[in-house]
């Protein structure tokens, strides 16, 4: 049995609960064994690193410490060095603070300091950092990968979407290259999806600009969308949770704004994988998704369950703040009602 550590990080519970699920669906076929690392700490996302330097890196490698205490065998379980992060922004961000840890003694002392005031200390370079689909594609092999699918994916076309945070800066030479990375791809081939060549695969969703910027976020959304429209995909598939939640959550925003009318899904990669080993779609989070993914897989007699009824209306003005929504030429609208 293959063992790791796994880092699942905020949004494996939340946003991309989907994700956890289809992964936990996977893991027996593939002989897998994922342990959580106890009593983990969000890695502090994006913003927090261009904040305040020293609290950022030690509150990212307070996770690697608990980890290598874990993987310690005499106060844990033992085995293994590995960390798995599903999460891209997770991942970036412990392979980041391992790597300056080891570049910039001065910052790694600092960052051992804080640490030592919870009784913990991380030496660099002690685990290594690693993203799901590279413990998938080079560890499990696309080889056996292919030997557990039961329900190829025939006539599904998809694009491969990897998001700008995966393949670079690539501290470790991890993947096959940073501007246009095949392993998504290739994984996909084993599922036997119909793969489309797909230029902006490593291209941003916008990150936060969502709550930021808006209008740049939703341009950048809708070139995603677009693209991968104009080159008759079906759906788009991921291994980020920030951006499934971008383009999912933001695409009808984004058509709003630009009068457009795409509709366009986009699934984790477990997901699919999960299809293709002959798992139901909803043991694997299919259906909870805001632009439904229902008509793309009835292409290949998938049925989807309806998982919830739309919310009724709301009835009184009263309660949170609403949404407000924004045209490209007419600006900021009233509260969506």
């Amino acid at each position: 049995m293959n063992k790791y550590l796994l880092y699942p990080g905020c949004s494996m519970d939340s946003s991309a609960k989907a994700y956890m699920e289809s992964l936990n669906e996977i893991l027996e076929p593939l002989n897998l064994h994922l342990e959580e690392i106890k009593d983990w700490n969000c890695c502090g996302a994006t913003e927090y690193l261009g904040i305040n330097l020293i609290p950022a890196y030690s509150l990212i490698a307070r996770n690697l410490a608990l980890a290598a205490k874990q993987m310690n065998p005499v106060n844990g379980t033992g085995g293994t060095r590995t960390v798995v992060a599903p999460c891209s922004a997770c991942y970036l961000n412990l392979a980041k603070a391992d790597y300056y840890m080891q570049e910039r003694p001065t910052l790694g002392a600092k960052v051992n300091e804080a640490l030592a005031a919870g009784g913990l200390e991380y030496k660099a370079g002690t685990l290594d950092v690693r993203h799901l689909i590279d413990v998938l594609v080079y560890d499990v092999g696309l080889d056996t990968i292919r030997s557990k699918v039961v329900r190829p994916l025939s006539g599904l076309k998809v694009v491969p979407y990897m998001g700008c945070m995966l393949p670079r800066p690539d501290y470790q030479h991890r993947w096959s290259d940073h501007e246009h990375p095949t392993e998504l791809d290739d994984l996909l081939r084993a599922l036997g999806a119909d793969v489309i060549d797909y230029p902006l695969t490593t291209e941003c969703c916008g990150g936060h600009m969502t709550q930021i910027g808006p209008e740049t976020a939703f341009e950048l959304i809708r070139r995603l969308v677009a693209d991968a429209d104009e080159r008759g995909a079906q759906m788009m598939v991921t291994v980020c949770p920030m951006c499934q939640m971008n383009i999912d959550a933001y695409q009808n925003e984004a058509n709003h704004f630009f009068g457009t009318n795409y509709h366009m899904p986009i699934l984790f990669f477990t997901q699919l994988m999960g299809l293709a080993f002959g798992k139901e779609p909803g043991d694997l989070g299919i259906g909870v998704e805001l632009v439904s993914a229902r008509n793309a897989l009835a292409n290949i007699g998938v049925e989807v369950p309806v998982t919830q009824e739309p919310a009724a209306p709301r009835k009184k003005d009263e309660g949170l703040p609403m949404p407000r929504r924004w045209t490209k030429h007419e600006g900021r609208k009233e509260a969506v009602k």
